[in-house]
C-alpha cells in the first residue's frame, strides 16, 4: 500500500475518533433533563437554546419522511445494477468492484444504523405517535448523505451525457441539501444529533473512496503484471 492509502486511512481513522470522542461528549457533558419525559440530554444548554429557536415543524418532518424513500429507490437502483451484471456475467467477481464495495457499503450503514437504534445516547425533543424515540446520531441525515454522496460518485461514472450529469448533480445537491436543513429546522432533533450524523457519514462516505481507489489500484497493477 503507498503512502497516499495509507495517509487516506488514518484521515478516515482520525476522522471517526472525531466521532467517537464527540459521540461521548454528547454523553457526558451538560446532561439534563431536558427532554419529554424528562430524558437526559448532552449539550443540554446548546441543544434547548436552538429548539427553542427553531421550534417544532412537523410538516417538514413529514415531507422529510416521504422524500426519505429516494435514497431507498437509488439503493435498490443499485442493487438491481448489481444484480443484473450478476446474472449477465454469471460470476459475482465479474460485476464492477465499484457496486460491489458500494454494496458492502450500504451493509455498513445499514449495521452504523442498526446498532444506535439499541445503543442509545439521546432521545427526540418530540414524542411522535406517542412514542419517544431514539435520535442520535440523526439517521435521515445519515442516510441521505452516504447514499447521495457515493451516488453522485456512481452518476459520474456512469452517465455519459455531461449535460444529463449536470442536470442530474445539481438536483442530487439541491435535496441533500434540503433533507439536512430540514431535518435540523424541523425541531425533531437536537442539533448535536445532525452533527453527529454528518461526522459519522463522513466517516464512512471516506472510508468507501479510500477502500474503493485502494482496491482499483491493486486490481490494476495486478492486471498489468499478468499481460507481462
Amino acid at each position: 500500500m503507498n503512502k497516499k492509502y495509507i495517509r487516506n486511512f488514518w484521515i478516515t481513522g482520525c476522522v471517526f475518533l472525531l466521532f467517537v470522542l464527540y459521540t461521548l461528549a454528547v454523553m457526558f457533558i451538560d446532561v439534563q433533563l431536558i427532554g419529554p419525559n424528562d430524558s437526559s440530554v448532552g449539550f443540554a444548554t446548546i441543544n434547548g437554546a436552538f429548539h427553542d429557536l427553531t421550534g417544532v415543524h412537523m410538516k417538514i418532518y413529514q415531507w422529510g419522511d416521504w422524500l426519505s424513500v429516494i435514497p431507498a429507490a437509488i439503493v435498490g437502483g443499485f442493487g438491481i445494477l448489481g444484480l443484473v451484471q450478476l446474472i449477465k456475467r454469471k460470476s459475482l467477481w465479474k460485476v464492477d468492484l465499484s457496486i460491489l464495495t458500494l454494496g458492502g457499503f450500504y451493509v455498513v450503514v445499514l449495521i452504523s444504523y442498526l446498532f444506535f437504534e439499541h445503543f442509545v445516547v439521546n432521545y427526540r425533543p418530540v414524542i411522535i405517535e406517542g412514542v419517544l424515540e431514539a435520535s442520535y446520531p440523526s439517521s435521515t441525515t445519515m442516510l441521505v448523505i452516504c447514499v447521495m454522496v457515493t451516488a453522485n460518485l456512481q452518476f459520474k461514472r456512469l452517465i455519459k451525457d455531461k449535460n444529463l450529469l449536470r442536470i442530474v448533480l445539481i438536483v442530487s445537491r439541491v435535496y441533500l441539501a434540503f433533507m439536512v436543513l430540514g431535518r435540523l429546522i424541523s425541531g425533531v432533533h437536537w442539533i448535536t444529533d445532525i452533527i453527529g450524523g454528518s461526522i459519522l457519514s463522513l466517516t464512512l462516505v471516506m472510508l468507501y473512496c479510500t477502500t474503493t481507489n485502494w482496491l482499483t489500484t491493486k486490481i490494476k497493477e495486478k492486471i498489468s503484471k499478468n499481460k507481462r
